[in-house]
């Protein structure tokens, strides 16, 4: 995996995702950054930058199409794989109009999710 040592963000408020991601990753041999809602992410964009980010639709406070929004107005190329637990063609549609390299729904294939961020990080300039 030509991915060795990208950062990849994970923002989902469910604590155990996140740890399971974060597990994940770092098996592949990267490193995971967790965050449990969006303005912790936010927050870390003041000073760090990701290579990728693994964002879920549905969070409180700030949802994922909120996390889109900000990163939009802020004129981020971050690459953005988008999972959720709530899958409809609505939140499909809005969240491919973003520019995001994959939508997966939960319960995640840990080997799509790993395709998903080896495309997403391949991409980015």
């Amino acid at each position: 995996m030509k991915t060795d040592k990208a950062v990849i963000a994970v923002i989902d408020d469910e604590e155990s995702v996140c740890k399971g991601l974060e597990r994940l990753l770092r098996s592949a041999g990267l490193t995971a950054k967790t965050f449990l809602s969006g303005p912790d992410f936010l927050r870390f964009l003041e000073t760090g930058r990701p290579d990728c980010v693994v964002l879920d639709l549905n969070m409180m406070p700030m949802n994922g199409f909120a996390v889109l929004e900000q990163l939009a107005l802020n004129r981020s190329k971050l690459p953005v794989i988008v999972i959720t637990g709530n899958d409809s063609e609505e939140a499909y549609g809005l969240a491919m109009n973003n520019g995001i390299v994959a939508y997966l729904r939960k319960p995640v294939d840990g080997q799509v999710l790993l395709n998903a961020i080896d495309e997403a990080v391949g991409c980015r300039k």
